[in-house]
């Protein structure tokens, strides 16, 4: 029952039709009887700057989730932000902390890391490969570091989102070691594919899997399906595996302890969750 004490979560982005997030948080707010509730909120890119403020000017606003194609613009608005959300170049939640100022936060690539250390694997001191430099492979390159691999390895068809992804990299971690330019997996302890590639049934792989030893991990941020031709032929090798859902299930918990509402488990946010991957 949402009342006049109710703590609002803004969802915003546009357009609004394919927002999950709903029905994840509000049986969960309900299960922990918090007064809270995530409520979508559509708002087109002209009107994003103007609304993002005012948003925050409610009484009973409490935060902010941000999506798409508002996170790159929330990293210029938001008056402190994460070395994660640096590093990313974009924010995907906000809140106000006690001296009112508007706090931003990246957290994609928290679910994916915290998805990985719960399957028992090792991300200290580790060798990772992130193929895909946009929104996503950025976010988990930059959880990656902060976890403290020692050693990141870079690809993007696009040179520049590579580039750029190693140079904030390396201004935040400097002693951390960063490859760029080869598609070859190869020597990683953990492998992920953050490109779209998957999303089509005709789509070519996004590296020669072949190369993979049995022993890496391997992650995929494709959700359309469960199971994916990369994490196919990675499973066929014999490697372990992280799917597309888990790493957004996984970072429920970071924004839930962002926004002050104490924590849960991916097991019991699918559990209560109204929508099924």
């Amino acid at each position: 029952m949402i009342d006049g004490r109710t703590r609002l979560i803004a969802h915003i982005g546009y357009p609004t039709e394919t927002f999950k997030s709903p029905m994840i948080y509000n049986p969960f707010f309900e299960a922990r009887k918090i007064n809270a509730v995530v409520v979508p909120m559509g708002c087109k890119s002209e009107d994003y700057v103007s609304f993002l403020r005012l948003a925050f000017k409610l009484t009973n606003i409490h935060g902010a989730l941000i999506t798409m194609p508002h996170k790159v613009k929330t990293l210029e608005l938001v008056d402190e932000a994460s070395v994660s959300a640096r590093i990313a170049g974009a924010c995907n939640a906000v809140r106000i902390d006690q001296r009112g100022v508007m706090i931003g936060d990246m957290f994609d690539g928290e679910g994916f890391v915290r998805g990985v250390l719960r399957k028992g694997r090792r991300v200290a001191g580790a060798k990772a490969f992130v193929a895909g430099c946009g929104g996503v492979g950025s976010a988990i390159a930059a959880s990656l570091a902060r976890a403290g691999v020692s050693r990141l390895g870079l690809y993007d068809a696009f040179p520049q989102a590579m580039n750029g992804l190693s140079e904030r990299l390396k201004t935040h971690y400097p002693n951390l070691e960063v490859a760029t330019g080869s598609q070859e997996p190869a020597g990683y302890d953990i492998v992920i594919n953050a490109t779209p590639l998957g999303m089509k049934k005709d789509d070519p792989l996004p590296m020669n899997v072949d190369r993979l030893s049995p022993s890496t991990f391997v992650g995929e941020v494709v959700m359309k399906e469960e199971i994916t031709p990369f994490l196919a032929a990675a499973r066929a090798r014999g490697c372990d595996y992280q799917v597309g859902t888990d790493m957004l299930f996984e970072q429920i918990p970071a924004y839930l302890e962002f926004f002050g509402f104490g924590t849960a488990t991916s097991d019991e946010l699918r559990e209560i969750a109204q929508i099924h991957y």
